[in-house]
């Protein structure tokens, strides 16, 4: 007979200890007894350094979420109280699994999320992974976190799943938006040194080979170090090349500091499609003029046609909510963040066992929920831990004194509305 031993994680191994000086009776208790137990929920997001505005909203978002949480949860037929513990990245992937490891570790966390880039998703899932801790993240294409996590298709990981959109489906938003523009396809592409960006210029996996496809031609000078302070090189090379368009994903002081120095080189493309750094309102808002016209994907916006599974709050809602609270303007992360919760509930309601990580694991594989980001269910992939939620095309737009993000192309998700045509760049 064949015996299949187990390595222990980390987590098991101090749990293992710790129970081994408990008393007797301790050792009988269970908190599934206690009147109402409590589940803890860990939180990651980079609330300070340069990913901050993928966090801006966080407060907000928590607050709402344990005001919606504060009865309680009902887990076959028991009430189960819901404890969020959210702990800051500082936007360092190093800082981020640090701090997923203690809110596995000293925390005791049942379940963790995160959200915000690779720099904050991988590191907490790979902890997650290794501590066999049920695990949820978002707001990063499928992709980096995928293969970033050395994920192999097929095999996938085993307590750690993702939703979102992947490159595929940016890839698909940009050409949809830039095929009605007329300009020239030569594209100057912008990629740093860093998870997003070798996934994004990858050559198979990236940018260069559907762009190709498409009749693009992709001038791709090579990886620059984030926060750098010189993109000369590249602009001279987009000059050159004769490119009317530029796309990429780089940090917010980093395109700044192109944009600023393509204005003075005189390299003026018609098109500037940047992931990640165009995000945010105050980004735009910080480049004045030169804000206007400039495009990126958009993911989640007041006027997605999808309401909040835990609170019934449509997006439009929640994005009005957050501006009277705060007196600033709504932000793509904000959806996510909410639907992080959303399918943290739904996960906890079905459940077959709380105090089994397991159960709570094959829970999540087994959602199938309609949140405020729109549908999530993993068994639809695309491939192995992964499910995606729709993407179009928007242009920043200024009216006014004000910056709108407007959506510009929405082949791929008719179901999300135009509200504007694209502009060229002036």
């Amino acid at each position: 007979m064949t015996k299949t031993f187990k390595t222990p994680t980390r987590r098991a191994f101090l749990a293992g200890a710790t129970a081994a000086f408990a008393t007797p009776a301790i050792l009988k208790s269970s908190r599934a007894y206690a009147a109402t137990p409590t589940l803890k929920v860990g939180h990651v997001s980079p609330r300070t350094g340069p990913l901050a505005g993928f966090a801006e909203a966080d407060d907000f978002v928590l607050k709402g979420i344990e005001a919606a949480l504060s009865s309680g949860l009902e887990n076959n037929g028991k009430s189960w109280n819901v404890e969020i513990i959210s702990k800051d990245s500082q936007s360092n992937p190093n800082r981020a699994a640090e701090v997923a490891a203690d809110l596995i570790l000293r925390d005791e966390v049942d379940i963790i999320v995160a959200a915000s880039t690779p720099d904050t998703v991988n590191p907490v899932a790979d902890q997650a992974e290794i501590n066999e801790v049920p695990c949820i993240t978002t707001d990063c294409p499928w992709q980096p976190y995928f293969f970033g996590r050395n994920g192999v298709p097929g095999e996938g990981f085993a307590s750690t799943y993702h939703f979102f959109w992947g490159l595929e489906d940016v890839i698909g938003a940009f050409l949809d938006m830039w095929g009605q523009s007329g300009v020239a396809k030569k594209v100057g592409g912008l990629f740093p040194n860093d998870a997003d960006g070798n996934a994004w210029g990858h050559p198979e996996l990236g940018l260069p080979t559907p762009l190709a496809a498409a009749g693009y031609d992709l001038i791709d000078p090579g990886r620059f170090q984030p926060l750098s302070d010189d993109f000369s090189n590249y602009i001279a090379a987009f000059k050159e090349a004769g490119c009317e368009i530029v796309t990429g994903n780089m940090i917010a002081p980093d395109f700044a500091t192109f944009w600023s120095q393509a204005a003075q080189q005189g390299f003026n493309p018609k098109i500037v499609t940047i992931g990640k750094a165009l995000l945010f309102p105050s980004v735009i808002e910080s480049l004045g003029d030169r804000g206007d016209g400039l495009s990126s994907e958009v993911w989640w916006s007041p006027n997605h046609p999808f309401a909040s599974s835990l609170t019934g709050a449509s997006a439009k809602d929640l994005a009005t909510g957050y501006t009277t609270a705060s007196g600033r303007a709504w932000t793509q992360p904000i959806g996510f963040k909410h639907a992080l919760f959303e399918v943290v509930a739904d996960v906890v309601k079905r459940a077959e066992d709380l105090e089994d990580p397991e159960a709570i694991t094959a829970a999540i594989a087994g959602t199938s929920l309609n949140t405020i980001v729109g549908p999530v269910d993993w068994s639809k992939g695309p491939i192995n831990n992964v499910t995606k939620t729709p993407l179009v095309a928007g242009q920043w737009q200024k009216t006014g004194d004000s910056f709108e993000l407007e959506v510009v192309a929405n082949s791929a998700a008719p179901e999300i509305a135009l509200t504007s045509d694209l502009k060229l760049l002036s």
